[in-house]
């Protein structure tokens, strides 16, 4: 059978388990290249959201370049809540892309949840074609083979055999629409070579440029394996500002970028989002050894460690009113999972300083059941701050700096966590502006 050419003419679809940021962009970006697919999610506003056209993560618009309304009219395209419209006999590839994480660590009771719905519609077709599992979400090492193909033999059915299984995670970077699934480099692997060739076959249809590992339990190390290379980098950065604190590190790390094999981090505020912070924990989870991985660990604790000593140094300046710019791990995004600042401004709270935090994505209200602080108005509330924090990059902060400006009279401390305001630096000299990893920024 030829998934590929039945996928493409639209007698077959594929079914994605969950739509955030991954599984809504594998839904688009198959439905661009006309394959029909149905996203499932426990979330019916997001459900009603999609199937109105609307997209449900707002800021992917940027991102995907194109309109979601047009593969809705076409049928290309659809949400569902309803278990039973995945069991669909045209479905033939599911893409599991639910959440593999809860409170910061690795967690995998959701997609046990969603493989015990997959087995019940592969024992439906019995003496079908086979239908193919293809998990984008990150795994630990040697998870599939420790406990997910285990699961499915327990249920009398074989990968290869009964049904084809793959592991291809995401590398997608959502606030760069260049790097998108259509052309970033994609793993994958499985657990023979006839099955790999029918998943290239699929994945070739949107992804341009593909590797294929010599099985899934290669595949599935890559995505916490090379996060947390660039964890140990990122954290070594901060480990450098804090064993230098009179040198300007961030300087340093400009020039050691511009070797050709090394890439350029700075200190900051440590990392967050889905990906770097618990890309070493994914990497630790079946290492028994405390002795073993030792880098790892002290990964961990520095980046963890990072945002308190910010907030401390802070504390020990003594400042009355702090504002905060941003909530996000990341510019132009509204994602909170794991922000470093969300414990720096617990930080700051637990030394009963007063706080207030600006971010354009969240509400008041979402900022404070989040945080515990009131927001702000900006950027004229600016004029209440005698220290200004700009902990993200989003546009907002970038445009009409002159506004900005004009409301920081009481400001006489700015730390700006990824030089949005490098180039007004000797315009911001009389509030004390200073960049992650200059002299005294800590």
């Amino acid at each position: 059978m030829n998934y590929k050419i039945n996928l493409l003419k639209n007698k077959n679809n594929i079914a994605i388990w969950g739509t955030g940021y991954i599984g809504l962009s594998t839904m688009m970006y198959f439905a661009k290249k006309g394959v029909s697919s149905v996203g499932f999610d426990v979330d019916s506003k997001k459900v009603r959201q999609i199937n109105k056209g609307i997209l449900p993560i707002n800021e992917l618009k940027d991102w995907f370049g194109f309109d979601i309304k047009p593969f809705i009219k076409k049928r290309l395209l659809s949400a569902t809540s309803n278990l039973s419209d995945l069991q669909d006999k045209k479905i033939l590839a599911h893409f599991i892309a639910i959440p593999t994480e809860k409170d910061g660590k690795p967690y995998f009771k959701i997609l046990f949840k969603v493989l015990k719905n997959i087995v019940k519609i592969i024992k439906t077709r019995q003496n079908k074609e086979k239908i193919i599992i293809i998990i984008e979400s990150t795994l630990t090492p040697g998870f599939s083979e420790k406990k997910i193909i285990p699961y499915f033999k327990s249920k009398k059915i074989i990968p290869g055999k009964d049904f084809i299984f793959a592991v291809a995670p995401r590398r997608d970077w959502f606030v760069e629409g260049t790097k998108s699934l259509e052309n970033l480099d994609r793993v994958f692997g499985s657990t023979d070579t006839v099955s790999s060739k029918h998943v290239k076959s699929i994945l070739s249809i949107v992804c341009k440029k593909l590797h294929e590992a010599s099985s899934h339990r290669v595949s599935e190390m890559v995505k916490s394996i090379e996060n947390a290379y660039r964890h140990v980098e990122i954290t070594l950065a901060n480990q450098l500002s804090l064993a230098y604190p009179k040198e300007n590190m961030r300087e340093v790390l400009k020039l050691v970028g511009t070797k050709w094999n090394i890439g350029t981090f700075y200190p900051g505020f440590g990392s967050g989002g889905y990906c770097i912070p618990l890309s070493s924990q994914y990497v630790l989870q079946n290492i028994k050894k405390k002795k073993d991985l030792t880098l790892l660990r002290e990964t961990i604790k520095t980046d963890k460690n990072i945002n308190l000593l910010i907030a401390r140094s802070l504390v020990k300046k003594k400042f009355k009113n702090i504002g905060v710019l941003g909530l996000s791990y990341k510019g132009n995004l509204k994602v909170s999972i794991l922000s470093p600042i969300i414990p720096f401004v617990k930080e700051l709270k637990k030394h009963k300083m007063n706080v207030k935090v600006f971010d354009p994505y969240y509400s008041k209200k979402e900022i404070h059941e989040i945080l515990g602080v009131k927001s702000f108005r900006f950027p004229q509330d600016l004029k209440q701050f005698d220290c200004l924090i700009l902990a993200v990059d989003h546009n907002i902060f970038k445009k009409k700096t002159n506004l900005i400006f004009k409301n920081l009279n009481k400001v006489s401390f700015i730390l700006d966590n990824n030089g949005v305001w490098e180039n007004f630096k000797n315009k911001l000299k009389k509030h004390n502006y200073h960049m992650s990893g200059n002299i005294g920024w800590i």
